[in-house]
């Protein structure tokens, strides 16, 4: 079977992918088969004229980057050129499903079925097309002749139970959910469904109990929650309802969904169930299993599910969100853009799709149409706290240190009390006072997000390496950073600071056993090698010095460390004495 390799508001991690699954074992051969892919040029889509052999190399080699659009446009003009080739149609019918073109796979869908009667995605297609035409009995037909396996089976019976309330036997379709057999983590996705088929077929006590034990199997899924939470508006209280949603916040704090749920119950409505109808309950059922493949490395299978969940319910509120996270994954950020475009004005998560689309922006290289946008976000909401946090992100990264530092500091003077949760706001502007030379105000930043997090390595580390470069609390210091690389012994960074605290404390020989243990763990970082070449010049490896520099001359340091390097290389490393405790530097004058 050939299968064309292109490429979490849910807490349910369940481990699905199964070399039994014929799919899941092609899926593993991808990686494999882009090692393969010729390194030739993408080739100008616009070109009036482009030869088979050039379309099938670019066709293939789009699919290796994840290119669905440029996959999709080669094995059209391919499957011009050769249009009874099987093997062009299942590539092509599969790029187009990843590239979210679902219409216009459907017909290659039925070539494939008359070449492979058990085409398992094909029979998806097909299923979730006869599902939005309500042709339940055609959608059953072609999910029972599809390839099993363990996705495969809770898939078909899941689609397959949902068809079932549309032909108006919902508890017939909970007893094929019931009957069937797999792995442990089928007990989840069968729970939550079971529920969603009761409810939506009116059964409210039957319902109340499945939607409850989904809830309870995993407070901290959503979508469980969410779905109990309705039902008990509706057929308990409104405070047993909220009392739900507090529960859960208390582990996923400020879910905008559950905020406008809350939000409605206080005004004194009662919450519909999740799900209303057999395509809204296909297109759940496809994002959930979307969300968890994409969570265990099944990228394109995952990409499948959630374009098909769209294309049944373009309104879902999860489906396009997680879509666009796989993209900011595969480090698509124009995708993730155009995915956060669609997600509705209404929708309560509309102003989080617009910040991940200001990161996503900035990612792409436009960094003022992504501040302009985290701007107006800000404006139109100053108590906002994750437009401003994204903000602050975006001047940090663009070391525009003063203004990092105040629009943090916007969202720390909203803090009633600090908690453990928000040592990263001090954190970073900690880092932007002091990177904007305001010790002071960096210093108790630091302090403080020490006092939220006590060991934590991060914190440990920045600040314990600042005092040691101004000789203040050496002993102390040098302890914090010690325990910082005891805490993260693989991070290169830390064992980098612990390095560079030996040398400016004049220990060099510590220095270089230190550094260099951190250039094994980050080996192109040149920063890194060009503080190990400064150790090794200290204690005469000068040699292995020049080594060390003209290395991190070519790791792309940025240009004023760049300046410093070449300037070693020419003529070595300008004599400076230890650090000193800053009692001892006031002595000295």
């Amino acid at each position: 079977m050939a299968v064309w390799c292109a490429p979490s508001w849910d807490s349910l991690t369940v481990k699905i992918l199964s070399l039994s699954s014929p799919l899941a074992l092609a899926l593993s051969l991808c990686t494999a088969l882009a090692t393969t892919a010729p390194a030739f040029a993408k080739e100008d889509l616009s070109a009036p004229e482009t030869s088979v052999a050039g379309s099938f190399l670019s066709a293939r080699l789009a699919g290796a980057e994840r290119d669905s659009d440029a996959a999709v446009t080669y094995l059209r003009a391919l499957m011009k050129a050769d249009p009874r080739n099987d093997e062009l149609v299942e590539r092509a019918f599969f790029a187009m499903l990843v590239a979210g073109e679902v219409e216009e796979a459907m017909p290659l869908a039925e070539r494939l079925v008359k070449v492979d009667r058990s085409h398992r995605i094909a029979r998806l297609a097909l299923a979730a097309r006869a599902i939005k035409r309500g042709q339940y009995q055609t959608a059953r037909t072609n999910l029972s002749l599809s390839v099993r396996g363990p996705i495969g089976d809770l898939t078909a019976t899941l689609l397959a139970a949902w068809t079932m309330v549309g032909s108006g036997n919902a508890k017939s379709g909970v007893e094929l959910i019931d009957r069937l057999q797999g792995p442990d983590w089928y007990a989840a996705f069968k729970d939550i469904n079971a529920g969603l088929i009761l409810d939506a077929a009116g059964l409210k006590k039957e319902a109340g109990k499945r939607l409850e034990k989904a809830a309870q199997t995993d407070p901290a899924t959503l979508r469980a929650v969410d779905a109990y939470a309705r039902w008990q508006s509706r057929n308990v209280d409104k405070e047993t309802a909220l009392a739900t949603y507090q529960a859960f916040e208390k582990l996923l704090p400020r879910h905008p969904l559950v905020m406008s749920a809350e939000a409605e119950l206080q005004a004194g409505k009662t919450l519909g169930p999740l799900i209303r109808t057999p395509q809204e309950g296909a297109a759940e059922v496809l994002y959930s299993l979307g969300a968890a493949l994409g969570r265990q490395g099944g990228e394109d299978l995952a990409m499948v599910y959630l374009q098909l969940s769209l294309w049944l319910a373009p309104d879902h509120p999860l489906a396009g969100l997680t879509l666009a996270d796989l993209y900011e994954q595969l480090k698509q950020p124009l995708k993730a853009i155009s995915v956060y475009e669609k997600i509705p004005a209404n929708s309560p998560l509309k102003r989080n799709a617009e910040v991940q689309m200001s990161i996503n922006l900035d990612i792409a290289g436009k960094f003022d149409e992504a501040r302009k946008h985290l701007v107006a976000l800000v404006e139109s909401d100053p108590k906002d706290t994750d437009a401003l946090v994204a903000l602050g992100g975006l001047y940090r990264g663009h070391k525009m240190y003063a203004e990092c530092a105040d629009t943090y500091g916007k969202v720390i003077d909203q803090l009633k009390e600090p908690t453990r949760n928000n040592w990263t706001l001090f954190y970073f502007r900690g880092i932007c006072n002091e990177r904007n030379k305001n010790w002071p105000a960096a210093e108790a930043d630091l302090k403080m997000a020490l006092k939220l997090y006590p060991d934590q390595p991060h914190v440990l580390n920045y600040l314990g390496y600042s005092w040691v470069d101004q000789g203040l609390n050496l002993d102390q210091a040098l302890d914090m950073i010690r325990k910082a690389v005891s805490l993260r012994p693989d991070d290169g960074y830390i064992v980098d600071s612990l390095g560079w605290a030996y040398y400016r404390l004049g220990r060099y020989d510590d220095a270089v056993t230190e550094l260099e243990r951190a250039v094994e763990l980050k080996p192109q970082d040149p920063v890194i090698n060009d503080h190990l070449g400064d150790a090794y010049w200290k204690v005469g490896r000068k040699l292995e010095a020049t080594f060390q520099w003209a290395h991190a001359r070519d790791s792309k340091p940025e240009p004023e460390d760049l300046t410093k390097i070449e300037k070693k290389l020419q003529s070595g490393l300008e004599e400076e004495p230890p650090v000193k405790k800053a009692e001892e530097q006031q002595k000295g004058g």
